[in-house]
């Protein structure tokens, strides 16, 4: 499976926007990155489909661009005026040349979903890797209305539960791609939403 972090070379804040290629070439988020349609017209001429893993602003900003750019699916557990395929809980993915699994892990965001197979995670804000807060293992904020930690615990606990041993690569929303022991970089992230702390001093 070939990931491009489409938005590595971004000057404005957006998520990672992820473009796998394989035998079902995917979208993952839009980001707010103008321009984030040729980027990805570098690598392929068409794409098959867009998959959300929730739709905060930073995630969706240029999903309008990247809709009119190209002919595609929009996979989303939210509503949303332009999709064709409402997620579910436990629904099965061909994204690339893999299957991945759809897990619902809200607490950052309510129709926030990660994406788990054999091989990858990609997991939206729910876990990064690394970000201003923690390195090797963090959680999505949740000092905003509409968030709780004690769901997103819940959700990093699924997650876990669902996510074989064998996942090796971990693409968040934020942050760097992740080589390597991804179920311990996961449990420390959990670990770490456990303590109740603020992520952030100035989350109050």
């Amino acid at each position: 499976m070939t990931v491009i972090d489409v938005t590595k070379d971004a000057d404005t804040f957006t998520a990672n926007v992820y473009l796998v290629l394989g035998g079902k070439s995917t979208l993952i988020d839009a980001g707010t990155m103008p321009g984030v349609e040729d980027v990805v017209r570098e690598h392929t001429d068409d794409i098959d489909q867009v998959v959300l893993t929730h739709q905060h602003g930073d995630h969706v900003g240029e999903l309008a661009a990247v809709l009119s750019a190209f002919d595609v699916e929009l996979h989303a557990f939210g509503p949303h005026p332009e999709r064709t395929n409402a997620l579910a809980d436990g629904d099965e993915l061909e994204i690339g040349d893999e299957i991945f699994e759809v897990v619902h892990t809200p607490g950052h965001a309510d129709d926030h979903i990660s994406l788990v197979s054999d091989q990858a995670l990609i997991s939206g804000d729910v876990v990064v890797y690394n970000d201003g807060a923690f390195d090797d293992g963090s959680f999505g904020r949740t000092d905003m209305p509409g968030q709780s930690r004690d769901v997103l615990i819940e959700s990093i606990e699924k997650l876990l539960a669902r996510m074989p041993d064998s996942v090796s690569a971990m693409y968040a929303g934020h942050g760097d791609v992740y080589e390597g022991d991804v179920k311990t970089v996961v449990e420390r992230a959990l670990s770490r939403a456990k303590r109740k702390e603020p992520k952030y001093p100035d989350d109050g």
